[in-house]
């Protein structure tokens, strides 16, 4: 071979190489791109895992800790509960204990010295009987479960034929509450309790709500068969609970149901339930003549029955205004049916003067049901106006449930 011919081979050759190498070094360099592809996805995840991981770990710490202080708490000691009797001058106190025995006692340091007063609940160490807090005054469930509304939704509006008795009310209760420089400049004292007398349905817890919504009170409502209680002493302890309530709540109004159940005449016989009653009776007096008849609690008895109370509820001082809830005549059932279908769909022929002709001797309960028996009728028959078909109809049915239904209001007795 010439020199040329291997000079062309050479040249051949050497291409052949560099393209073989080329490929060879391509076809590494692509493999390495994509181990390192996968190494930096692993080297993400792993760093990703990592800050789960750690933010686990904090976790789990904090609940180890919190479990920790929890189990400590729940090892701790228990408290006994006392009272406190007198506070002496070196700031030692003596406690009574539920153990029996009062002790001298130190109290801790961060309580705060106005907090200990005579009279207070705290928790004693079991071992030293040291005062280690001050407890809230403890309040019966039955009382904290009372009835209590912050502002009731009714007003005087909501209340028809009434107006005498609205005005008694509201001089009794309301100006005392709103106005009571008033009676200090006429040199007189409103009256205590306001006792509302009459049958059952003729608006005195509506009378009673209306006048707490006029006055911003807190409206405490109980039924007095609940201060009736089994064992000697609770009921009067109930009494005493349910005023501190009213003061703490003040303005309030204590709005007291059925008030001949707890207050009805002491005998010379009776049994041990009749003593207990009388004691829940002694204690509601005393609660009466520890009020000041201009502070910010006020006193409302209902009773359907005043024949039966107890000549010391009624006298001057106590419940000293009694204010008689008639049967409603004509023009207040006209009213009352006004006010019950202000918000119903009635049809324009609907007569107010005939329907209150009709219901002779009804309370204003009995023709709130009128009005929604009317309603029933309405929707029966898939209608949206109430005809005056359907209060009639809604008449007949209330009156006939009630047969027995008296008349005479002028009585004593309403049961």
């Amino acid at each position: 071979m010439d020199d040329d011919q291997i000079r062309e081979f050479s040249e051949k050759m050497s291409e052949r190489i560099a393209s073989l190498f080329s490929e060879k070094m391509s076809e590494r360099i692509a493999s390495l791109e994509d181990k390192n592809d996968k190494l930096l996805e692993t080297a993400r995840r792993a760093e990703g895992e990592k800050r789960y991981v750690e933010t686990e770990l904090g976790r789990l710490q904090k609940e180890i800790r919190r479990l920790k202080q929890e189990l400590v708490r729940l090892k701790s000691p228990p408290l006994i509960i006392g009272n406190i009797r007198d506070i002496l001058a070196d700031g030692r106190v003596v406690v009574k204990s539920s153990t029996g025995p009062d002790f001298i006692v130190n109290a801790a340091d961060y309580i705060t010295k106005e907090n200990l007063v005579v009279g207070a609940r705290v928790a004693l160490n079991k071992q030293t009987l040291a005062v280690m807090g001050v407890l809230p005054p403890s309040l019966d469930p039955i009382v904290t479960g009372a009835e209590i509304i912050e502002k009731p939704p009714v007003t005087f509006d909501d209340v028809g034929g009434l107006e005498g008795q609205m005005r008694e009310l509201r001089e009794a209760v309301e100006d005392p509450l709103l106005k009571p420089d008033l009676y200090r400049k006429v040199g007189i004292e409103p009256p205590k309790g306001v006792l509302l007398v009459g049958p059952p349905g003729t608006g005195k817890t509506l009378l009673a709500k209306a006048v707490a919504n006029r006055t911003q009170a807190t409206f405490i409502r109980f039924v007095g068969s609940e201060l009736v209680q089994k064992y000697i002493g609770e009921g009067a302890r109930l009494v005493r609970e349910l005023f501190q309530l009213a003061r703490e709540k003040s303005p309030s109004i204590v709005f007291i149901d059925e008030l001949d159940s707890v207050g009805a005449k002491r005998l010379e016989i009776a049994t041990s339930g009749d003593r207990e009653v009388q004691r829940t009776l002694m204690q509601l007096l005393a609660e009466l003549d520890g009020f000041n008849p201009l502070g910010e609690v006020k006193i409302i008895g209902a009773t359907n029955r005043p024949d039966i109370l107890d000549e010391a509820l009624l006298r001057p001082g106590r419940f000293d205004r009694i204010i008689e809830i008639p049967i409603p005549g004509h023009e207040a059932r006209m009213t009352i049916f006004k006010i019950h279908t202000r918000k119903m769909s009635a049809a324009p022929d609907v007569d107010y003067g005939v329907l209150a002709a009709r219901c002779e001797g009804t309370t204003g309960a009995d023709i709130h049901a009128m009005c929604t028996e009317a309603g029933m009728f309405a929707i029966r028959e898939e209608r949206e106006v109430v005809t005056m078909g359907d209060f009639g109809r809604a008449v007949d049915k209330v009156l006939g449930e009630s047969p027995m239904r008296s008349t005479d209001a002028s009585g004593a007795m309403y049961a």
